[in-house]
């Protein structure tokens, strides 16, 4: 097995993030996802510290790395200026590098985030495309979004809009050989490659679970990891204070 630790050591993120942690806990005290969810920061950096593969690799396969919001609050309080939130970005991208990201449940979504937020920057030039989103992936928004997607051009016109054309303006369609540049830059950048292997992983995970990972946003393992919820991710039990 590679050196995780000294894997770590190669992302700039972890460099900067990790400087000499005194575990005082001051990061977890701060931390407001650690408010609501199974997650300390303290003890990640701490495991970190200790330079165990072991434990590195469960770090890597764990529900964990991906409760971090990434607002970087731990950063304005660490009196040795570590900055967890980094720590917790290049856990994030090895163990998607290494396909560890398809063995937790919140980790198996980054699928669902790279076939949504990261193809809507090639198609649409934008990471959020509004009329992009199925209403029926997000019943939360109940029939407000169903009615917006219905009258999209009606409604954002009147807001001032220069709703898919050409031109300037918020929500206006960007033009094809400014997509092309996009993806250029993920090209030279490693970008496109870091997007094929989280695709790649996928698609060996879905094979073992038995879902076909198809095309788009339509296929089984999709929706799947789209809406997989354990109930468990909480930090206390549902009905207790």
């Amino acid at each position: 097995m590679e050196n995780l630790y000294n894997l770590l050591t190669e992302d700039i993120r972890f460099v900067e993030g990790l400087k000499a942690c005194l575990n005082c806990g001051v990061c977890t005290a701060i931390c407001p996802a650690a408010e609501f969810y199974n997650y300390d920061p303290r003890k990640i950096v701490n495991e970190v510290q200790k330079k165990d593969n072991e434990a590195i690799e469960a770090l890597l396969k764990s529900e964990t790395i991906w409760y971090c919001g990434e607002c970087m609050s731990c950063k304005t309080r660490c009196p040795r200026g570590n900055t967890p939130g980094l720590v917790i970005m290049a856990l994030r991208a090895l163990s998607q590098k290494l396909g560890y990201f398809t063995e937790s449940e919140k980790g198996r979504q980054q699928f669902a985030i790279k076939r949504t937020v990261g193809e809507n920057i090639f198609k649409y030039g934008y990471c959020v495309a509004t009329y992009a989103v199925k209403p029926e992936l997000h019943p939360e928004q109940g029939p407000v979004w169903e009615f917006i997607i219905d009258h999209s051009r009606e409604i954002y016109e009147r807001l001032g809009s220069k709703y898919d054309e050409l031109g300037e303006g918020p929500m206006r369609k960007i033009p094809e050989d400014a997509k092309e540049e996009l993806r250029k830059i993920f090209d030279v950048t490693g970008g496109t490659r870091f997007m094929n292997l989280i695709e790649e992983h996928s698609q060996r995970k879905a094979a073992e679970l038995g879902y076909h990972t198809g095309e788009g946003i339509n296929s089984e393992y999709f929706v799947k990891v789209y809406t997989e919820n354990s109930g468990k991710h909480n930090q206390k039990e549902p009905g207790t204070l």
